[in-house]
């Protein structure tokens, strides 16, 4: 019984969030009418609530365990934990006006994001492949039905089926890889599976088609070439504030996906997973940055861009040891800010009949609005690694990690396709200031959100100080792993 209760105390933020979501569902159906904020104030606390419990509940040191081995709770566990509730609460921020003016404010809406969150939450403390599945699937479904939100938009309709068509692909392949792992290893518990992979050859026929399969799915999930077919559909087609959930918290998440999966299960085989995401990385800076010079929408543009920054998140993870790994997840945290602000200011310059997604929607922004106008700017600068912005450094602590291996063609790799994708963010902000603007009509956003918003962008600059602070902050965490 004592162990019961031990496993529950461990699990009380998931469970917290699980059980609002059930009572948001239920309040809504009496209050949507005469109170339409109450859900939206109920999920705002819920994360705020969930955030306390998160830290309140930290291990002091190393790590603990509950529910038979499958879930763990350790340092890193709880920094993404705090990550993707803080994103999440601005994200929600971001899209209350946007959401209420496309007839998309009901309950569901929220109770869907609060199950993400959750599936976020569990994937992040597996130690399990049940586990670890668990909360992937919890989190796809979910993102499933949030592209297809929007039901009078036919491209959300089709954005949405071919994200369950793929989704489901990639989910089969990761699947087939476990099983595979699981008739060579004879477990699913990932720290049996270090255990057993050790004193097995590391050639092994079964290992390594079993990784092979298990880094097809990874590669799926977070969209790296030549996996990434999804990514600029979704993004153009989705709603903005969909678009801009999916940008930010789950990319996180998918850091700790990868760090449980072959880190903490695959540390042995290392030097043959890091081939293979090698391969990925290249590809996506290459094809990223290349194609997103093409585009004409800008979210069909920052999702190329997408592409390119998980390449650059997994130079880090290629590396192969503990600095490596801090750099991706520092990389990962600045970029999803960064994504978090941009898709922020396009749901700022959008109105209900109105998405400004094009790139020539923002023509001569700065003669409208020259402090909107200097915030987007800040924004492409920090996204395409441009000192002083934070960017800069998140792009240099992963090839950092990359020369600190001797990885050197691997690093002038990367710094030649971010010199290719810094051409891109300057054609958007050459627009803003130099072009003639075609249209005098007035950008309109309630004051809260201006507020938070230009918080965050200046964030990205004002931050400089603390970037020591903040690098050591992810360095404890990893060191904290299971």
């Amino acid at each position: 019984m004592n162990n019961i209760f031990a496993d529950i105390q461990l699990a009380i933020p998931e469970i917290f969030v699980f059980s609002m979501a059930c009572v948001i569902l239920l309040v809504d159906r009496f209050t949507h009418e005469r109170m339409p904020k109450v859900s939206f104030l109920l999920t705002q606390a819920t994360l705020l609530i969930a955030l306390y419990l998160n830290l309140a509940g930290a291990p002091a040191s190393g790590t603990m365990k509950a529910f038979n081995d499958m879930f763990i709770l350790d340092g890193m566990a709880t920094l993404v934990k705090s990550m993707i509730f803080i994103l999440t609460f601005v994200v929600l921020i971001y899209s209350h006006d946007y959401i209420s003016e496309r007839k998309m404010y009901r309950g569901e809406y929220f109770v869907i994001i609060l199950i993400a969150v959750v599936g976020m939450m569990v994937m992040v403390s597996a130690s399990h492949f049940i586990t670890i599945y668990i909360g992937l699937e919890l989190l796809s479904l979910s993102l499933y039905t949030l592209v297809a939100m929007n039901r009078n938009s036919d491209l959300a309709t089709e954005a949405a089926m071919k994200y369950f068509v793929l989704g489901a692909l990639a989910s089969g392949m990761l699947l087939y890889g476990m099983s595979i792992i699981y008739g060579a290893t004879g477990s699913l518990d990932i720290e049996s599976i270090r255990n057993a992979i050790q004193g097995m050859q590391s050639d092994d026929v079964m290992l390594m088609l079993g990784l092979v399969f298990i880094s097809v799915g990874i590669g799926f999930k977070l969209g790296v070439v030549p996996f990434h077919m999804w990514i600029p559909d979704i993004s153009q087609g989705a709603p903005t504030s969909v678009v801009l959930f999916i940008g930010t918290a789950p990319k996180i998440a998918a850091f700790a996906f990868v760090m449980r999966l072959l880190v903490d299960g695959f540390q042995a085989l290392a030097v043959s997973w890091s081939e293979m995401l090698t391969i990925f990385a290249i590809l996506s800076m290459g094809m990223g940055n290349i194609v997103a010079i093409a585009q004409t929408n800008l979210k069909r543009m920052l999702a190329y861009s997408t592409i390119s920054h998980m390449g650059y998140f997994m130079l880090g993870i290629l590396s192969a040891n503990p600095n490596g790994y801090s750099a991706s997840l520092f990389y990962v945290i600045i970029y999803s800010f960064t994504t978090m602000a941009a898709f922020g200011l396009i749901i700022m310059m959008s109105r209900a009949g109105f998405e400004a997604e094009e790139i020539s929607d923002y023509k001569g922004l700065n003669k409208r609005h020259p402090w909107f106008a200097f915030m987007v700017a800040l924004v492409m600068f920090s996204m395409a690694g441009i000192p002083p912005t934070v960017g800069f450094f998140a792009k240099l602590s992963v090839i950092q990690a990359l020369v600190d291996v001797d990885k050197y063609w691997l690093a002038v790799v990367a710094v030649l396709f971010a010199v290719i994708g810094a051409y891109y963010y300057l054609r958007v902000v050459k627009t803003l200031y130099f072009d003639k603007p075609e249209t005098s009509e007035p950008i309109s956003a309630n004051i809260g959100m201006q507020f938070v918003l230009t918080v965050n962008v200046f964030a990205l600059l004002l931050i400089m100080p603390w970037i020591g602070v903040i690098m050591d902050i992810c360095s404890e965490a990893i060191s904290k792993m299971g």
